[in-house]
């Protein structure tokens, strides 16, 4: 109701009222304001009502908060399950993807168990190993030259 609003911060916001409007006229604009937000409370909902009963008995059921497009996609998408989502989402292992691109990139064959260390694996034949730290090359190398970073 207060969305924001902290204790200090409504405090605060009461003892500016006061201040503003005196301490006996503060009781009548509560109560005026009270009866304002309750007379637009009590057209929203008559229009609501209208707008419904002018939609016909196959919008009985109508909620104008689904008109908010995250709560149509959450009430309509999410919780029902006709798309199969949850089944592709519980479907999707990344681990194991990862697995299977990093042995595509290391030349491993699929069925081949994976290294004993993570940390130092054997470097495959036919390609550098990309997991492998580099030594520092000597003050006068040249890098290696790549044609196709060019």
């Amino acid at each position: 109701m207060f969305f924001d609003i902290g204790p200090l911060e409504l405090v605060a916001l009461v003892i500016l009222a006061v201040l503003i409007f005196g301490p006996d006229k503060l009781p009548k604009m509560i109560q005026d304001v009270s009866r304002t937000i309750r007379k637009i409370r009590e057209f929203s909902d008559s229009a609501k009502e209208d707008i419904r009963s002018e939609l016909g008995p196959e919008f009985k059921d109508f909620e104008f908060e689904d008109l908010n497009p995250k709560t149509f996609v959450r009430k309509h998408v999410l919780d029902k399950d006709e798309l199969g989502l949850k089944e592709i989402r519980n479907g999707f292992d990344l681990r194991k993807e990862m697995a299977e691109v990093t042995d595509a990139v290391h030349g491993r064959e699929e069925d081949a168990p994976p290294p004993a260390a993570p940390s130092a694996p054997a470097a495959p034949s036919g390609g550098p190993d990309l997991l492998k730290k580099r030594e520092k090359p000597a003050p006068d190398e040249r890098p290696p030259f790549d044609p196709d970073a060019t």
